[in-house]
């Protein structure tokens, strides 16, 4: 069978297509529409699952179909479950003038779980799907050319022979809504207020043999939340231009299997973007590459047992072997939450 048509190829950049961790794309990348939860105790009434249009074949055209194909690779139909994504991979500098050089591996993990959502878009329609409430972490891992090393507290930059400390990505939540519509671009904090008109939800699915494909590129540039002015060491510029890259592989038979309420995926994430900001390397030029596998199952145990020790080694840290248990924001990219947590490096 050949690819679908998508006749709106562009709009899928409005979404955030992470498996496990945003972001992966979500970790850096922007805040999905929808992000800001209720009030802490809010009490609202929650609205009910919307009917879930599955058989033995592909409706690859129909947008309830895509957006419960989508949920059952981003998490669970049964509300009642959790679905863990992992990746792990190495980031590589790419200087002007240089061959790519490996810096570190990284390695994430992510626990969610889906509610069911609903909004009212005009008299004659709805938006019905769910609400994906996430948790993610990623470290950041010493390189190694066998594999990934011990997990770095600091690290030394080779570009300015300067010992840093390592900032692991710590996102709770990172919460955003998965409809028969893509959704609004981001708000980057309120600076973009565009809205564009709502457009059927139709995914770049491909079959190939017994495996079905997925492909989701994500490419933005958006307002920079570390400012240069207040983060000169931090900061790549007053925006950032990041490329997200994701190839889902999943068993044909398991999309086709109705009694599946997850999927379990694997798939590879390669993503161009600034230098990270702990690496104190402020405009200078050049930028990270990673090239990254990612899986999603409802097995927690694919992650490894040094990052299993560290989530255990604190509380703060052991809530994200969990997924939250209720819509609470804001939901904050890793640069705004470095914004909130961190503080500017001192002058060299």
């Amino acid at each position: 069978m050949s690819k679908p048509e998508n006749k709106d190829l562009s709009r899928r950049n409005l979404l955030q297509m992470a498996t496990g961790l945003g972001a992966a794309g979500a970790l850096l990348a922007n805040n999905a529409q929808g992000a800001t939860a209720p009030a802490a105790g809010a009490k609202a009434a929650r609205p009910a699952a919307p009917r879930i249009k599955f058989n033995n074949t592909f409706n690859f055209m129909d947008p309830e179909w895509n957006r419960d194909a989508y949920c059952r690779l981003q998490g669970d139909l049964d509300i009642t479950k959790t679905r863990y994504g992992w990746l792990g991979g190495p980031v590589m500098a790419v200087v002007p003038g240089e061959k790519v050089k490996p810096l570190f591996w990284m390695e994430g993990f992510s626990a969610c779980r889906l509610i069911p959502y609903e909004n009212k878009i005009s008299d004659t329609v709805t938006e019905k799907g769910f609400r994906k409430l996430l948790r993610e972490v990623v470290v950041y891992r010493q390189w190694t050319p066998k594999g990934p090393g011990p997990i770095l507290e600091t690290w030394d930059n080779p570009y300015t022979n300067e010992t840093v400390r390592v900032v692991p990505i710590m996102n709770d939540p990172f919460n955003y809504n998965i409809t028969q519509f893509y959704p609004d671009p981001p708000s980057f904090g309120g600076l973009n207020t565009e809205k564009p008109p709502k457009i059927p939800l139709i995914l770049p699915w491909s079959v190939k043999g017994n495996m079905l494909h997925l492909t989701t590129d994500i490419h933005l540039y958006y307002p920079n939340a570390l400012q240069p002015d207040k983060w000169p060491r931090e900061s790549a510029g007053p925006m950032v231009q990041v490329s997200e890259l994701y190839r889902y592989y999943i068993n044909a038979k398991d999309m086709k299997n109705p009694n599946l309420t997850q999927v379990p995926c694997s798939g590879c994430w390669s993503r161009v973007t600034p230098w990270l900001p702990w690496m104190l390397m402020g405009t200078r030029p050049g930028h990270t590459l990673y090239m990254v596998d990612f899986t999603g199952a409802d097995d927690p145990g694919h992650m490894s047992q040094e990052l299993r020790t560290w989530l255990d080694s604190t509380e703060e840290r052991a809530k994200y072997l969990t997924a939250p248990d209720s819509d609470y924001g804001p939901s904050l990219s890793s640069l705004e939450n470095y914004a909130k947590t961190q503080k500017p490096a001192p002058a060299k």
